[in-house]
């Protein structure tokens, strides 16, 4: 048996030695890990998600929050009632009025006063107005999330639309502080603001703007309501048939009835997965149980039937906003409770009687006090369940106050709903939750 002449050994040796190096180099490679936000503008403001990665794919999220707190429920306990219902605003910033809804059901539970029914009526309406700005801004980012840059340009056309209702009420155009215990703020303007001649609006233009501004908000909303199902047609005709919008969402996110239970979900989120839950039917408040609608709901619980449960949405409320009109053109009144310890005089009042200036003054000063009790109030948010849990002392200030966050339940299905999905579809799935942080982190 010859040997084997020491170079080739030498070579043989070398050769083993890279293939056994290979081998425990390929044991050695583990999963990495990739921050995706908070400056990412697909993490919807202040979303840090920790992803472990095995390549493209998804292993692990961990979703950190915190990084908006502002304090919100620790602020309304150290004021008078009535001046934190601008915090709610800015709680969920797409669904403003919404946000009020909950904050005043709940003082007027434990005050156990109602409003007038012409108030109940606006804020069903007004409701149904923010549901549409929130579904609008929703259908616009999410479509930007995911590659459709046309159907932002669209939605925001109505949006700005709907904001002008917002500023006639309440002279702002996003927080709005229009609810009040025990009715709302001041009735429906009986004209509409119109655009004036600028180098960029004259002539025909100009006339084509305010049309629909003639005569009062209500004839306003009411050219609006007509318009609109027809701009929803056109979001449809930009994406529901869209294959690289059915690519993006069908079969992503898929999300089981049972599953969706387990986790707290309410909403679209909730609807989506084909349980028709929604508080506007089950514990119907404000003028719900008196208008005339249907609950959209999906079949496959996906990224793609929650965006057809929104779009069917949106023509749902603009029937409720037709019957709302209609009650309050033949319907006028009261649109706050007759007691100055809860609602201040008018002016008139004020300027002409002296205990009615009493009242005032006390109103804006001290506030007015609560019974002690606690409650829970609840409403049908755009984004699902938004409930606030009040306790009182019998102070002129919550003693205890915490908001239910739909956003926050959902938000904590993000690991195992993600598990196994690609990364791109990470973002599909943070803009079907409709994520807005101020509610979240609060």
């Amino acid at each position: 048996m010859s040997a084997v002449p020491s170079s080739q050994a030498e070579q043989h040796r070398a050769e083993e030695g890279f293939a056994s190096s290979v081998a425990e180099s390929r044991q050695e490679i583990r999963n990495y890990t990739l921050n995706f936000g908070p400056q990412h503008p697909a993490a919807h403001g202040v979303l840090r998600l920790i992803l472990e990665m095995d390549g493209e794919v998804v292993q692990r999220a961990d979703p950190h929050i915190g990084l908006l707190h502002r304090g919100t429920e620790k602020l309304a306990e150290s004021k008078p009632f009535n001046q934190s219902i601008g915090y709610m605003d800015r709680l969920d910033y797409v669904s403003m009025m919404c946000n009020e809804h909950a904050y005043v059901r709940a003082i007027e539970t434990l005050m156990g006063v109602e409003a007038p029914p012409r108030a109940q009526w606006i804020r069903t309406m007004f409701d149904e107005v923010t549901r549409i700005l929130n579904h609008l801004m929703w259908v616009g980012s999410n479509g930007l999330d995911l590659g459709a840059m046309a159907v932002f340009l669209y939605a925001f056309r109505e949006r700005e639309e709907l904001m002008d209702a917002y500023e006639a009420v309440s002279g702002a155009r996003m927080h709005a502080t229009y609810y009040r215990p025990g009715g709302v703020y001041r009735d429906l303007p009986e004209r509409m603001s119109q655009y004036r001649e600028s180098p960029w609006k004259k002539g025909a233009k100009l006339k084509r703007s305010n049309a629909w501004r003639e005569g009062s908000l209500l004839d306003f909303l009411e050219a609006f309501a007509k318009d609109f199902p027809h701009r929803i047609d056109e979001y449809e005709t930009l994406l529901t048939d869209n294959r690289i919008w059915k690519q993006r969402t069908v079969g992503i996110g898929v999300i089981p009835p049972e599953k969706a239970l387990a986790w707290g979900m309410t909403g679209p989120m909730l609807r989506g997965s084909g349980i028709a839950w929604d508080l506007r039917k089950k514990r119907p408040y404000a003028a719900y149980d008196q208008v005339d609608f249907d609950i959209p709901v999906g079949v496959a619980g996906d990224c793609y039937d929650r965006y057809l449960v929104r779009m069917a949405e949106m023509r749902q409320s603009v029937r409720i906003i037709e019957q709302c009109i209609a009650w309050l053109r033949a319907n006028p009144g009261p649109v706050m409770i007759d007691n100055y310890k809860v609602a201040p005089p008018s002016r008139g009042e004020m300027k002409d009687d002296m205990e009615a200036l009493i009242h005032h003054f006390k109103l804006f000063t001290e506030g007015y006090c609560v019974p002690a009790g606690e409650t829970y109030s609840a409403v049908e948010g755009p984004k699902g369940e938004l409930g606030v849990y009040m306790v009182s002392d019998g102070a002129n200030k919550p003693f205890r106050m915490h908001v239910r966050a739909p956003g926050f339940a959902h938000l904590s299905s993000m690991d195992e709903v993600v598990r196994g999905h690609m990364l791109a579809d990470v973002v599909a799935m943070i803009g079907t939750y409709d994520i807005v942080f101020g509610e979240i982190d609060r």
